[in-house]
């Protein structure tokens, strides 16, 4: 294992993009930031550590792949050890992770996320204060609280986000999407063979205008009212979705 350490007195813009292996982003009170790198000796020597300015960046160096990320050739046949990345950044520092085929996981605070990826699971525990970006195939996302907002574009995964404090756009193919909580802004979803789930918060005035070609259409919430009966003044949600093969259901956010 190598370890590099920089001096960042303030929050990141971290850039990750590796082929295969394993991604994990932490964000940590102080004023450094720590790469780790395991795998093999010849991944690891030809994987690229730098801070330029306030962008640090990883990248393993080789030809181009899948989602524009590089890719050492060589050590990407069976047996060789995988590369595993681990960063500890500031709070509120910013994300851009791209994989062809590597699990990623954040935990802590982002000021914004932007994930590429490709047989590969996202898991986010991090709160993230801004928006969030997200592009998968063949891989399950989970997101917690996106503060800003979020746009997601999926192929043969289900996606699950806890909170949207802003707007929403997701386009799925075969994978199921469900928001937790939204209250305000609009939601956009489109569906082709997978279910789509929107929560609303209560206190919200809901717009909705959805419709599927051979699924379910189900809402806990009276459309085109307001469902904390708060008034004109409440915070407006307009929730637009369309499914081929799949079912919108609109519920009450706990």
């Amino acid at each position: 294992m190598e370890t590099r350490t920089f001096h960042t007195p303030e929050p990141v813009e971290l850039e990750i993009r590796i082929p295969a292996g394993d991604i994990e982003v932490e964000t940590v009170d102080g004023e450094e930031s720590t790469i780790e790198l395991d795998g093999s000796d010849r991944l690891v020597a030809q994987t690229r550590v730098e801070l330029v300015g306030n962008r640090l960046i990883v990248e393993l160096e080789g030809g181009k792949g899948p989602f524009g990320v590089t890719i050492a050739f060589a050590d990407l046949t069976i047996g060789r050890a995988p590369l595993r990345v681990r960063a500890r950044v500031p709070h509120a520092s910013r994300a851009e992770l791209s994989t062809a085929s590597a699990d990623m996981r954040a935990r802590g605070r982002l000021a914004a996320l932007e994930t590429k990826s490709a047989s590969g699971d996202l898991t986010v525990d991090a709160d993230i204060a801004g928006d969030a970006q997200v592009k998968t195939v063949s891989g399950d996302v989970r997101l917690g609280a996106v503060g800003g907002s979020l746009t997601v574009q999926s192929v043969s995964a289900d996606v699950t986000v806890a909170s949207v404090g802003g707007g929403v756009t997701a386009k799925s193919v075969s994978g199921d999407v469900r928001i937790e909580s939204t209250r305000e802004g609009k939601v956009t979803v489109q569906s082709v063979s997978g279910d789509i789930e929107v929560g609303v918060a209560a206190g919200t005035n809901l717009d909705v205008d959805a419709g599927s070609v051979s699924g379910d259409l189900d809402s806990e919430v009276a459309l085109g009212s307001d469902i904390g009966n708060i008034g004109p003044d409440g915070p407006m949600l307009v929730v637009r979705g369309k499914t081929v093969s799949g079912d919108f259901k609109v519920f009450r956010a706990a």
